[in-house]
């Protein structure tokens, strides 16, 4: 049943991969909640394993309290950070600096710098040079939930398509069925969760899951490349080694994807938070 009209109709009944609630096209756009130029995006990719966020699951805002958004919206304010509009790279770090100075008492090192640019580099998938407003508010937003609540509270955030899609995921990488994985599996499961829109994925039919599955492909194609020198990339051989070699069970597994799985909610091609390489 459509959850607008709430009438059951031969016209297409477009399901949402977050939650459970479908629809009809016709009353979204009617709504305003669709876009001309989405309705192709929603038709081509709500039937398919990539699958499509409904208006409500696409907006990361929505996870966040009332107290967290009026502390978000006035840290945009005193950063002097316009609403609604565009941010170019330039804005983006000075506006990482001002949130490291203010909220953590700390100053960006140039590792950090990095970092931050590769984060930028995610939220602009086309390679304009600036990000969309809503982009840099949903990754804000996924930032606030990141640091400031517990990896429990963040599970309990996940609908129940979403933990299925994880149990399916972590099924997947267990080949020996002793119910563990390793540390290293769970990382690269992290970049799994963000599926571009592109049209090799949209016409992949939901029959052909298995080929299609993000389990099987542990790669994101926009997020470029970091230098050797770069935190992510250095570091002792040796903890690195343990982190990739020690055992992560199914609850270990969904706490630590939790967050990615949350941030890749939105329909946006833009990464709203990169995980580690």
């Amino acid at each position: 049943m459509c959850e607008i009209c709430e009438v059951w109709t031969a016209e297409d009944l477009y399901p949402c991969r977050v939650c459970t609630r479908v629809f009809h096209d016709g009353c979204l756009r009617e709504m305003g909640y669709l876009r001309n130029d989405s309705v192709q995006e929603l038709t081509e990719t709500a039937h398919t394993s990539m699958g499509w966020s409904c208006y409500y699951c696409d907006n990361i805002n929505l996870l966040l309290t009332e107290e967290e958004m009026y502390s978000l919206m006035e840290t945009f304010k005193q950063c002097k950070i316009i609403p609604e509009s565009c941010l170019g790279s330039d804005d983006f770090l000075s506006y990482k600096h001002f949130v490291s100075r203010q909220l953590f008492d700390e100053q960006m090192t140039e590792e950090m710098e990095e970092l931050e640019l590769g984060q930028f580099s995610a939220l602009d998938p086309e390679k304009r040079g600036q990000i969309e407003w809503a982009d840099f508010l949903y990754h804000e937003s996924i930032r606030v939930l990141e640091k400031f609540r517990s990896q429990n509270s963040l599970v309990r955030l996940l609908t129940a398509k979403e933990r299925e899609r994880a149990r399916a995921s972590f099924t997947a990488l267990d080949q020996d069925k002793d119910g563990l994985i390793t540390g290293g599996e769970s990382k690269k499961a992290q970049h799994t969760w963000f599926r571009k829109h592109t049209k090799e994925s949209q016409s992949c039919n939901v029959r052909l899951v298995g080929l299609c599955s993000p389990v099987l492909n542990f790669s994101i194609s926009h997020v470029g490349p970091i230098s050797e020198s770069s935190p992510a990339s250095s570091g002792s051989g040796k903890s690195r080694d343990q982190d990739e070699n020690r055992q992560v069970d199914w609850l270990e597994f969904l706490k630590e994807n939790a967050i990615y799985i949350l941030a890749a909610r939105p329909n946006s091609g833009a990464v709203h938070l990169r995980p580690p390489l």
